[in-house]
């Protein structure tokens, strides 16, 4: 017969996530509104001035740095859902439950990635 196997974190562990997972969440939302605001001045830098011949190389550049702004824009708000979503199953105190195994997530597997919903044995098995 095993011994007393741990099959959820206690309510003080959960109250440590969370708050490990609200600081996470408002530094994602702070860098999200950055990025957001970016876009939304794409000419801060001033180049109004810059000769005509420079243009349309400026422009291609433009328009790839808008693009790889809004992929960052982008999986920064996959980020802040995950992030919402591990916040929810902390409520439910399914958090930190290997979704595969039914095993607890290692607590230092869970403060590097705290929205992972996978162990690293399950993780790996995906590959």
């Amino acid at each position: 017969m095993e011994k007393n196997v741990k099959t959820r974190y206690s309510d003080s562990e959960l109250v440590e996530f969370k708050q490990l997972i609200l600081e996470k969440l408002r530094s994602s939302k702070e860098e999200l509104g950055a990025l957001t605001q970016s876009l939304s001045n794409p000419n801060m830098n001033g180049t109004d001035d810059t000769a005509g011949t420079y243009k349309t190389l400026e422009d291609g550049s433009a328009t790839l740095e808008k693009e790889s702004i809004n992929q960052l824009a982008a999986r920064q708000k996959k980020f802040i859902d995950n992030l919402e979503s591990a916040l929810v199953r902390i409520e439910n105190k399914t958090y930190g439950v290997c979704r595969e195994t039914g095993k607890l997530i290692p607590k230092e597997r869970l403060r590097a990635v705290p929205h992972a919903t996978l162990s690293m044995e399950a993780k790996l098995k995906q590959s």
